[in-house]
C-alpha cells in the first residue's frame, strides 16, 4: 500500500467569468501550481496516481438536497449575465457552465480517495480538488464550495464501509461551518476546525464559530472549534492546538451511549458505563492551506514544514488511514510548497526541521484554554487536567456583518519573511536505509517487514573498547560485540546513511551502553540529543547540563527534576496515563528541544507493551525528523521488534487496546513536573500567563 493522489485535470475549467475582487483569489492556478511542483519534486512520481471521476448525484445526495443539486445542474446552460445573478445570491460564490461538472470532480475524487483507503489499495492520500467544498451547506454554496467534499466523503464512509467513529481535521484558516452543520448532532463523527475568528470579526462572522459551540444532542462535544483571535499564529500555535486539544480527544474514551437502553435496573445501581475509546477508524483532513504563511486570506505565520509535521501526528491514528482533501489557499508558491510538505509526510519522508524557537503566542494559549474549558464538560482526559472554564464570551454583530477592527491590533509581516522562510532547506537527504536493526538473533528470525534492512556491520574493535573502557558492565564479550554493533548503527545515523535504527544490549549493561549512546552521539556531531530512557535506567551522573542533552527518565519512584534539562517521572500504569505521558510532557518537550537526534532506551522493567513502545516511537519520529535510535534488551522478542520497527518507518502503531483512564497519581504526578518545566518549555502551557496557573 502506498500514496494514492487523486486529480483532474477538467478541475481547472472553471474561471470568475466577470470582475468580482472577492473571489479572483479562486483561480485554476491554484490547481496548476500545486500540481507542478509535485511533478518537480518528484512525488507525483512516487504515488499512486487516480483519475478522479464524477461523484453520481446519490453520492452527492448523501448531503444535498435534491432541489440545491438540481439548481447547480441547472447552472451548465446559463449565460454569464444569468450565472452572474445566481452568484449573487449566495456569499463569495460564482458559477460557471462548467462547475456543475469541476464540483461533481471534486466529490467524486473525495469518495475515490476514501475508497481506495478503506479497500487497502491504499494507505492514505490526497485529493487535489477544486471548487473547494467546508463552506457549503445541504441547501446553499458558500465561499467559493459548492458541493461538501468532506461531508460527502465521511457520509459515504459511513454508509458503504459501516463506520462508527470518523475524525475530521479542518486546518483551514476559515471555519468550515458547512461540515459542523452537517454533523453537529452526529456522534459518529468528531469535528475539529481551527480558524482565523478574532470575535466574531472574520468572515463567516458566525456566533457558532466559537470556543462554545460543541454540537447539539447526542452530538454535543464532537464539534470542537478553536478560534484564532489574533493574525500571525505560527508553528508552535498549530502544533500546541494538535497536542494540548485535538490529539487528546481524537484518542479519548466516552462511556455515552455504551449500555443498551432496553435495560432496566430495578434494586441494583447500574454498572459504571463501560469505556469506549473514539480512536477514530477514518481521519478526514479539509486541508486549507490558506492557513500558511504569505496567504493573503489567513494572515498567519506557520511555515509549510508544519503541515509535514502536523500530518505525521495524525497519522498514529485510524492505522494511519488518512484522507487529505484540498480546500482553500491562495499564495501559490506557499500553497504549492505546503502540498508538497503533506504529500511528503503521507509518504512516510521524514519531517523536516522547523525554523526557529517554538513558543506559543499568549493569543493562541488563551485559545487553547478556552476550547479546553468548553469542551471539559464532555471529554474526561481534559476535566483530570483540570482545564479552566471558557474565558470569555465570544462576540460578533448582531447584523452579522463585522464592526471595526480595533486599533492597535497586530498585523501580519508575513511578506517580509515569507521568501526566506520559503527559501528554507527543507529535508536533510533522505537516507538510503530507512530502518536498520542490529540484534544478536538471526534476520530470519525476526521476519523484518519490508523496508527494514538487518545491519551486520560494527565498529573496529579498537574504537569498541575504547569507548567501553569507563564502564565494566561493557568489558564481557557478549557486551562488547553487542555495543561495537550500536556504535556502528548510530554512525550510520549521524551519516546520514540510515534514518532510524534499532539495538540492542545485554540488560546488566543497558545503562553503560546508553551512556555510551549519548557519549558518541554528541562527539559525532549531534547539537541537540533527546534521551527518553524508560524502566529502571539511572541518569548517567557525568550528563552535562550545557544545553546539548535533555534527559526524560519514565520509570522513576517519584517526580524528580534536577533541572529543566534532566527530568523523571513514574510509569503510567494506565493507558491514558500513558498518553497523557507523551502527549503532555513528551512530545512538548521535544517540540520546544528541537532535537537531531533521539534516543529512546527500554531498561530493565520499562513495562511497555508492543503498541505502547510503537506509539512513542512513531510520536518521537516526527520532532526528530525521522532520527530515532530505540535501545532495547536482548530478551525483546521477534513480535516487539517488527513492531517497533514498522513505526520507525512510518507506518501507524497498532491500537493501544483496552482503555483505562489516568488515575489521580499519574495526573498529579505528571502536573508537578510540568508546573516545574513550563517556564522553561512554553509548548508544555496551555493556558495564557494572566489565566494560567501560578508558577513558582
Amino acid at each position: 500500500m502506498g500514496t494514492t493522489l487523486v486529480y483532474h485535470e477538467d478541475m481547472t475549467d472553471t474561471r470568475l467569468l466577470w470582475d468580482d475582487p472577492e473571489c479572483e483569489m479562486e483561480c485554476p492556478e491554484r490547481l496548476t501550481a500545486a500540481l507542478t511542483l509535485l511533478q518537480q519534486r518528484g512525488l507525483e512520481q512516487r504515488c499512486l496516481r487516480l483519475t478522479a471521476r464524477e461523484a453520481s448525484e446519490a453520492e452527492v445526495g448523501l448531503v444535498h438536497s435534491p432541489e440545491y443539486v438540481a439548481l447547480v445542474r441547472r447552472t451548465q446552460a446559463l449565460s454569464e449575465a444569468e450565472l452572474r445573478v445566481l452568484s449573487a445570491q449566495y456569499d463569495a460564490v460564482y458559477f460557471h457552465p462548467r462547475t456543475f461538472h469541476c464540483a461533481l470532480l471534486a466529490a467524486g475524487a473525495a469518495v475515490q480517495l476514501v475508497d481506495a483507503v478503506l479497500t487497502g489499495a491504499a494507505r492514505n492520500g490526497l485529493a487535489l480538488v477544486r471548487p473547494p467544498g467546508h463552506h457549503s451547506q445541504r441547501a446553499a454554496a458558500n465561499g467559493f464550495c459548492v458541493f461538501n467534499n468532506v461531508a460527502i466523503a465521511a457520509e459515504h464512509a459511513k454508509q458503504k464501509y459501516g463506520l462508527h467513529r470518523i475524525l475530521i481535521v479542518d486546518w483551514d484558516i476559515h471555519h468550515g461551518q458547512g461540515i459542523q452543520y452537517i454533523f453537529e448532532d452526529d456522534p459518529s463523527v468528531l469535528y475539529f476546525s481551527w480558524h482565523r475568528y478574532e470575535h466574531g470579526r472574520f468572515w463567516p462572522y458566525l456566533r457558532e464559530s466559537s470556543a462554545d459551540a460543541v454540537g447539539q444532542g447526542r452530538g454535543r462535544g464532537f464539534t470542537v472549534n478553536l478560534p484564532w483571535n489574533q493574525v500571525g499564529m505560527g508553528n508552535a500555535d498549530y502544533l500546541a492546538a494538535f497536542l494540548h486539544v485535538l490529539l487528546p480527544l481524537a484518542f479519548e474514551v466516552t462511556g455515552r451511549a455504551s449500555l443498551p437502553s432496553s435495560i432496566l435496573f430495578l434494586d441494583t445501581p447500574p454498572p459504571p458505563p463501560r469505556l469506549l475509546q473514539f480512536d477514530p477508524e477514518l481521519v478526514l483532513v479539509s486541508a486549507g492551506f490558506d492557513s500558511a504563511i504569505g496567504d493573503p486570506e489567513g494572515q498567519m505565520q506557520a511555515t509549510p514544514e508544519c503541515f509535514a509535521h502536523l500530518t505525521q501526528l495524525l497519522q498514529v491514528l485510524a492505522g494511519g488511514r488518512v484522507c487529505a482533501v484540498l480546500e482553500g489557499g491562495y499564495h501559490l508558491e506557499s500553497l504549492a510548497q505546503s502540498v508538497c510538505m503533506t504529500v511528503q509526510a503521507l509518504l512516510c519522508d521524514p519531517a523536516p526541521p522547523l525554523p526557529g524557537p517554538l513558543v506559543p503566542c499568549e493569543s493562541a494559549l488563551e485559545s487553547i484554554q478556552s476550547v479546553r474549558g468548553a469542551q471539559a464538560p464532555h471529554w474526561r482526559s481534559l476535566r483530570q487536567q483540570g482545564a479552566a472554564t471558557v474565558l470569555s464570551p465570544s462576540t460578533c454583530s448582531p447584523e452579522g456583518s463585522p464592526p471595526p477592527l480595533l486599533p492597535g491590533e497586530p498585523t501580519c509581516e508575513a511578506a517580509a519573511v515569507l521568501s526566506s522562510l520559503l527559501d528554507w532547506p527543507h529535508l536533510r537527504p533522505t537516507p538510503p536505509i530507512h530502518v536498520a536493526v542490529t540484534l544478536s538473533v538471526p534476520a530470519a528470525t525476526l521476519a523484518l517487514p519490508p523496508g527494514v534492512r538487518p545491519q551486520e556491520g560494527s565498529a573496529p574493535r579498537e574504537e569498541t573498547e575504547t569507548w567501553a573502557r569507563p564502564h565494566e558492565s561493557l568489558a564481557q564479550d557478549e557486551a562488547l560485540h553487542a555495543l561495537g554493533k550500536l556504535l556502528f548503527l548510530l554512525a550510520g545515523i549521524l551519516d546520514g546513511q540510515v534514518s532510524s535504527g534499532i539495538a540492542a544490549t545485554p540488560a546488566p549493561a543497558a545503562a553503560a551502553a546508553l551512556d555510551v549512546a549519548i557519549q558518541r552521539g554528541l562527539s559525532h556531531g549531534a547539537q541537540r540529543l533527546l534521551c527518553v530512557a524508560l524502566g529502571r535506567l539511572d541518569r548517567p551522573l557525568d550528563l552535562a547540563d550545557d544545553g546539548r542533552v535533555l534527559w526524560l527518565g519514565i520509570g522513576g519512584e517519584d517526580v524528580a527534576a534536577s533541572s529543566v534539562l534532566h527530568a523523571s517521572v513514574p510509569l503510567p500504569g494506565t493507558t491514558g496515563g500513558f498518553l497523557s505521558c507523551i502527549l503532555g510532557l513528551v512530545l512538548p518537550v521535544a517540540y520546544g528541544f528541537q532535537p537531531d537526534l533521539v534516543l529512546v532506551a527500554l531498561g530493565p522493567a520499562h513495562g511497555l507493551q508492543a503498541r505502547d513502545a510503537a506509539l512513542l516511537a512513531a510520536m518521537l519520529r516526527v520532532p526528530a525528523g525521522g532520527r530515532v535510535l530505540a535501545l532495547l534488551g536482548e530478551e525483546s522478542s521477534p513480535q516487539f521488534v517488527r513492531t517497533l520497527a514498522c513505526a520507525l518507518q512510518g507506518e501507524a502503531p497498532p491500537n493501544l487496546g483496552p482503555f483505562l483512564m489516568a488515575s489521580p497519581e499519574e495526573i498529579q504526578a505528571l502536573q508537578d513536573l510540568r508546573v516545574h518545566l513550563e517556564p522553561r518549555w512554553k509548548m508544555l502551557q496551555v493556558a495564557g500567563e494572566a489565566h494560567g496557573q501560578q508558577r513558582p
